[in-house]
């Protein structure tokens, strides 16, 4: 046997019997309060992995630690097998004193600050600058006895904007139009959505060909999924029980992310790479586009296969939807290589009904360096279905159209090269990504007014609304 494992299996016998279950003193008697596997598996294990700005990383140090080892991550993987998170169980168990004050846990103040009731020094630095901080906070319920996470304080509405050149994503608070944190570590962030409860945030990972889940309250990586090729776009199901992600590598896929098992379950094969992918407003279908081969192909989400494709003469770029009264998805309508404006595609006949070009603006000089094949690429309908927002590179305009007759409302300026557009869940204001200003426009919808100019990360593209959960 393999000295190392029967080093740790002894250290599991020993310590199992001590670590697992404690006993705590009531007014009537004894309790018994035992750690849960589960709860430190997925809650507790990936601040391990966490990178905090100014520090190493917790595996770092510890998979050559003595006292607390950690198992070293197997060659191309980003997170434990169940076999090594038992090992790390047992370890991190031995720290605990479960059930009593959280400060009797040298797991919990080693990394403390002292000021706040930590330890003196630990050789890894001070990770933890309060007790309030929320990833200590986790691992304190862990210590306690805590089976799921606490229930959230609040969800709140945030818009995430990506930065297409840089590695973080900036969080803005559209009550205040200010960035109030951002989200780090995560190499040319691409796509962005949300779980449906704010629990988790979800950018897809160009560097690493990963789907990167953020814990909404700590503002760190959670787990890395592999992917089956480089990402762009994603979307989330109605339900938040998958996440679709754009594969935009040949011979092209969406890979489907099971939320609950934290895998990639599927590659649903398409015809081409695709550039975006999104769910419908009812959820039934996941549409995904290919530039390289014009294609719209849209998902049943129930089956996760291909239930039809449209042909188109350009390659397909970004897409939005509006809806029939009962929900049901009316029009498709996307944006083409080339073409300086918007097609629709009725859902149910798939047919083109529309083609609208955006017309010039006077005293506005046509921009056509750096468009990348796309004169008009970012497009949004309003959550109340009444308007449809398209964003020209050409004249740095976002364009707006009423809805269902398309009739033109105005323009308004939002910045050189603009590019994605989201909404606040009310309606009332409308965000968009100027790439050639590394700022984000806030826009309101009702008077087509610039109310903010929110300096952001470099060459910020997608933009998303969000919910995120706060303690």
């Amino acid at each position: 046997m393999n000295y190392h494992l029967a080093c740790n299996k002894l250290f599991i016998f020993l310590t199992s019997i001590v670590a697992t279950i404690a006993f705590v003193s009531t007014a009537n008697g004894q309790s018994t309060v035992e750690l849960d596997f589960e709860y430190f598996k997925n809650e507790v294990q990936p601040i391990f992995l966490a990178k905090r700005r100014n520090n190493v990383t917790c595996i770092q140090c510890h998979v050559r630690n003595r006292t607390f080892p950690m198992q070293a991550l197997e060659e191309g993987k980003f997170f434990w097998t169940e076999e090594q998170s038992r090992l790390n169980f047992q370890y991190a168990s031995a720290f605990t004193r479960p059930g009593e004050h959280p400060l009797k846990s040298r797991l919990l103040t080693h990394a403390l600050s002292s000021s706040a009731g930590g330890d003196p020094f630990h050789g890894g630095g001070k990770h933890f600058l309060n007790q309030n901080d929320p990833e200590w906070r986790i691992m304190a319920d862990w210590v306690a006895g805590a089976k799921t996470r606490r229930k959230a304080r609040d969800t709140v509405v945030r818009i995430v904007q990506t930065s297409a050149a840089g590695d973080s994503s900036a969080i803005i608070d559209p009550v205040t139009n200010t960035v109030v944190a951002m989200i780090e570590d995560v190499s040319v962030p691409h796509g962005v959505t949300s779980a449906p409860d704010g629990s988790q945030i979800y950018l897809t990972n160009e560097s690493l060909h990963t789907l990167d889940i953020i814990d909404s309250r700590t503002l760190r990586v959670k787990r890395r999924i592999h992917l089956s090729g480089r990402p762009n776009n994603v979307a989330v199901s109605k339900d938040g029980s998958k996440v679709y992600v754009a594969i935009m590598q040949e011979p092209g896929a969406v890979d489907v992310i099971d939320i609950e098992k934290m895998e990639n379950v599927k590659s649903i094969m398409t015809v081409g790479p695709i550039h975006n992918v999104y769910v419908t407003p009812d959820g039934k279908y996941a549409v995904a586009g290919s530039i390289q081969k014009t294609t719209i192909n849209v998902i049943d989400t129930v089956t996760d296969e291909l239930a039809w494709t449209k042909e188109m003469d350009a390659g397909i770029r970004p897409m939005t939807f509006d809806t029939h009264p009962d929900g049901s998805t009316r029009n498709i309508f996307v944006q083409l290589s080339g073409h300086h404006g918007f097609v629709a595609i009725d859902f149910n006949s798939h047919e083109e009904v529309a083609r609208i070009e955006h017309p010039a603006i006077a005293d506005h000089e046509a921009h056509t360096d750096g468009l990348q094949g796309a004169p008009a690429h970012g497009i949004g309908v309003a959550p109340n279905g009444k308007t449809i927002w398209s964003t020209s590179k050409v004249y740095s305009h976002a364009y707006v159209y009423s809805l269902p007759d398309l009739k033109e409302i105005g323009h308004v300026y939002v910045g050189q090269h603009p590019e994605w557009v989201t909404f606040t869940p009310d309606s009332k204001t409308v965000y968009i990504g100027a790439a050639g200003e590394n700022a984000t426009y806030a826009v309101d919808v009702e008077t087509l007014t610039v109310v903010a100019k929110i300096d952001v990360g470099q060459v910020p593209k997608r933009v998303g609304m969000v919910l995120m959960q706060v303690d």
